[in-house]
């Protein structure tokens, strides 16, 4: 019998939640599964942008906010398609982004500001909580590339920049570095959108467990 292969997309963005999205997490569902894909972790926006003036502030007390694509893209799915949370972190006053895998709603309730962080400090706490940090499209126009000490690795290809020189420069970073884990993410902020990335498997990823195991063990492919 042939072998089954696994596709899950890493960055994706709901209406719900982002403000730079256009389609609700409902659609980014469907986008997915028509596109033979088994999962995606919904990672939005944990940015000003997000959580508007005084919620900015007290982002944790507005956890149900940040959490409405997640919950819309579960109600969406089904039974046979992972929806797992993720999200996309922007301190405050930067415009560079950093992606964290594992995550559930207690870390979010719990951490206090990620916004009002640095990334030394980011890094501490994936490291206490067993989660993986990675630098978001690190050679998009105007962003800045950050001590490798302090990730995990970075996302080596993205979908909006499919064909620019970012990419490449991503991954020629990422080996300089020598991460321990590198990307791909079609950063789906609209279901027009024609790159989507993500990882192929051997085996079915069902939850955050499975995939910083499968992410750690490098045992998986880049869609690009």
């Amino acid at each position: 019998m042939e072998k089954r292969e696994y596709r899950y997309e890493l960055h994706c963005h709901t209406k719900d939640v982002s403000r730079c999205a256009k389609s609700y997490a409902g659609d980014a569902v469907r986008f997915y599964k028509e596109r033979g894909y088994d999962g995606i972790v919904i990672t939005d926006h944990y940015s000003p942008q997000t959580f508007l003036f005084h919620k900015a502030f007290c982002p944790h007390r507005f956890t149900k906010h940040y959490l409405r694509g997640y919950y819309a893209a579960k109600a969406a799915a089904g039974e046979d398609f992972t929806v797992l949370l993720g999200c996309e972190v922007r301190f405050f006053g930067t415009i560079d982004d950093f992606l964290i895998y594992g995550i559930d709603e207690d870390f979010l309730k719990t951490s206090g500001n990620l916004m009002s962080m640095y990334l030394k400090r980011l890094f501490r706490l994936c490291e206490e909580k067993g989660l993986i940090l990675l630098e978001a499209h690190p050679f998009r126009e105007l962003r800045f590339r950050h001590n490798p000490d302090y990730l995990h690795g970075c996302e080596v290809f993205n979908g909006k920049d499919k064909g620019k020189p970012a990419n490449e420069r991503a991954e020629k970073w990422a080996k300089d570095c020598n991460f321990s884990v590198v990307t791909s993410g079609g950063d789906f902020h609209d279901k027009d959108d024609t790159n989507p990335g993500g990882i192929i498997t051997d085996e079915p990823i069902k939850t955050n467990e499975d995939l910083l195991r499968i992410l750690r063990s490098g045992n998986y492919r880049l869609i690009k």
